[in-house]
């Protein structure tokens, strides 16, 4: 890949990353000081980066706890940081989990609580509902990763399993005042849904949770069917313990997007931004990519080069190998990158904007029309690894993985398409 291509890439991610930095989305939108407490709680894979940011920033004393990924921390004065596992719960998480529940117990209508969401939160809150177990609730999360299911359908199912999701943390703080501030890395920034949205109640319940496993072949152990057909359902977004709440999508894909297609612009390409809202197979989405990018190459048409198409969301992997490596990105990527083949003048990257593709250490990759080529030389077979979900290890055989490192935040996939 030509090493400006590259550079310009690299300076389009760190935009979109910059956009979505705490410090700089808190500030416009905190309240006032409460005449009682003011307790902070929170969980996703930017909430070490959101804490530390609000104490820059608060005027008051602060307490509380939050929870984000291993590896994912910050330093904090007065908000305590605990870490725990994911994609895949642990009993850090569970126990992360019940802290967050003591932190809001007791509080009266003088308090607030400041809840600092974003994604991946999901995993790191392990709470089974009464009757299950966290090996319970671990089953149940390696199940919806290899589903294949897109986000909505996913949380869904976990809401009706879980003590504190689907607005219910939120709910046991009452009768304080909870304001949550959200990083959404979720499609459509629907604030109910980043992180299952453990302090913003939504409108799903037990019918929407059988129509997920419906309508994606999801077939849950005994033990977990029957918890949810007996379950409590969340509540509901006009319960009267909601009424003085606020919520704010302080960061989301969409201004990422726009900040990283500034950067395309002054690189001298004409942004495109497709989507900010991308779902469905990662390695369906990468053909459709490259079938556009071919129509721009071969036809300059929908785009006239130079153009950077831009677009986020979140794609998703069904697993079909045994023991491959690779995120969603990747996968987008290794069959971007088949389907372009031979093609001159085309570059790309697919990322995670919180650093991490996936369990691998990288936040996706770069590609052209020659990696196909050079995996072969290396000897690796790009459609085999494919076929295998092994997208980490074709990338990594040529040298081309993308590893910035966790960046404090998290708005999901940014993926960009150069073509000169």
């Amino acid at each position: 890949m030509d090493r400006r291509d590259r550079q310009v890439l690299t300076d389009m991610f760190d935009a979109a990353v910059r956009a979505a930095a705490p410090l700089e989305a808190l500030g416009p939108v905190l309240p006032e000081r409460p005449k009682g407490r003011t307790v902070v709680i929170g969980a996703g894979k930017g909430s070490a980066q959101m804490a530390a940011a609000l104490e820059a920033l608060w005027d008051g004393p602060l307490e509380g706890v939050v929870v984000t990924r291993y590896g994912f921390g910050a330093e904090c004065r007065d908000i305590r940081i605990l870490d725990a596992s994911h994609p895949v719960p642990d009993a850090a998480g569970e126990e992360a989990s019940a802290a967050l529940l003591r932190a809001v117990e007791g509080l009266g209508a003088d308090d607030l609580v400041i809840a600092l969401i974003s994604g991946g939160g999901s995993a790191l809150l392990a709470a089974p509902v009464e009757g299950l177990t966290l090996d319970d609730e671990i089953a149940l999360n390696r199940k919806l990763l290899a589903s294949g299911a897109p986000i909505g359908a996913m949380n869904a199912i976990r809401k009706m399993l879980s003590r504190v999701k689907g607005g219910r943390l939120a709910k046991a703080a009452t009768p304080a005042r909870v304001i949550s501030y959200v990083i959404s890395d979720v499609p459509g920034d629907d604030p109910a849904e980043v992180a299952s949205g453990p302090t913003v109640p939504g409108p799903s319940g037990r019918e929407e949770a059988r129509a997920a496993m419906r309508d994606y072949g999801i077939t849950l152990p005994e033990r977990l069917n029957d918890a949810l057909e007996r379950a409590e359902l969340p509540p509901k977004p006009d319960d009267s313990a909601f009424a003085r709440n606020e919520v704010h999508v302080i960061a989301s894909a969409a201004k990422s997007l726009d900040a990283a297609a500034e950067v395309a612009c002054a690189a001298g390409f004409s942004p495109a931004i497709l989507s900010d809202a991308i779902e469905g197979e990662a390695r369906d989405v990468g053909r459709v990519h490259a079938a556009m990018a071919r129509e721009v190459c071969t036809r300059t048409r929908p785009f006239a080069p130079p153009v950077a198409m831009l677009s986020g969301g979140e794609t998703t992997v069904t697993l079909r190998g045994d023991g491959g490596r690779g995120g969603r990105n990747s996968e987008f990527l290794l069959a971007f990158a088949l389907a372009i083949e031979g093609l001159e003048g085309i570059a790309a990257m697919a990322a995670d904007t919180d650093g991490v593709d996936g369990s691998e250490d990288n936040a996706g990759a770069f590609a052209d029309g020659q990696s196909a080529a050079r995996m072969r030389a290396a000897g690796i077979d790009p459609a085999q690894a494919l076929a295998g979900n092994d997208a980490w290890g074709a990338f990594d055989a040529i040298g081309d993985l993308f590893v910035p490192g966790p960046t404090g935040t998290n708005v999901n996939d940014l993926r960009v398409v150069l073509i000169r």
